[in-house]
């Protein structure tokens, strides 16, 4: 649960469990990971497609990063709607029409179509929407797409203590995992009042013991 919460890496969790007189080797943690954060983050998902379908539809903004696996170059795609909450993340090995046609629709199956996509002066972007005839929703414009850009950065905090991944399976799972677990834990910390942000940071803590007692 440290790491399904914290950016950890699994050295870092060994050594506070360590300080708890509790010895685990952090490859017994792997396997953990690797078996429990899966369900963790479906069960967020879950609980949370039903309440944000709605309110998620109006503004997406699309982006996407580099990230290596065992030196190869795959790319991170990511939707992020206007209130910071991410539909969909996804990686493949090419940047164009084809990776882009497999990432909008499956995010579109679950959260419905959005009325308005921004995108940064990727071409390939503009082909894609065509070709789901959504070319009138999209928006583009310096600036514009700052808060898609910006919301990489957790996973980069993350990707950085877990040393990459060897593997683009475990990076496919890495980043399916990480955008919902951010979801569950990204309560606009910034834009809420204090006593507001401080009610919903406990509701999650609580709804992240529950899976964890179950």
């Amino acid at each position: 649960m440290m790491s399904v919460g914290f950016p950890l890496s699994l050295r870092n969790v060994e050594d506070l469990l360590h300080e708890r007189s509790i010895d685990i080797d952090h490859e017994t943690i792997r396997a953990w990971w690797n078996w429990f954060r899966p369900i963790f983050a479906a069960d967020f998902k879950r609980g949370r497609v039903k309440t944000i379908r709605v309110h998620t539809q109006w503004r997406w903004q699309v982006d996407e990063i580099y990230v290596k696996s065992n030196g190869e170059i795959h790319y991170h795609w990511r939707a992020v709607d206007h209130e910071g909450e991410m539909p969909r993340a996804f990686v493949s090995k090419r940047r164009d029409r084809r990776a882009e046609l497999m990432f909008l629709p499956n995010a579109m199956k679950h959260y419905g179509e959005p009325r308005v996509i921004v995108r940064d002066g990727l071409k390939s972007y503009g082909a894609a929407l065509r070709d789901l005839r959504l070319e009138d929703h999209q928006e583009t414009g310096r600036w514009r797409n700052s808060r898609a850009e910006n919301s990489h950065q957790p996973l980069r905090r993350r990707e950085r203590e877990m040393h990459g991944s060897r593997r683009r399976q475990t990076l496919e799972r890495f980043a399916a995992v990480d955008s919902s677990v951010f979801n569950h834990f990204n309560k606009d910390r910034h834009l809420n009042r204090r006593d507001v942000f401080k009610t919903n940071r406990d509701a999650a803590l609580a709804e992240r013991r529950q899976l964890g007692a179950a």
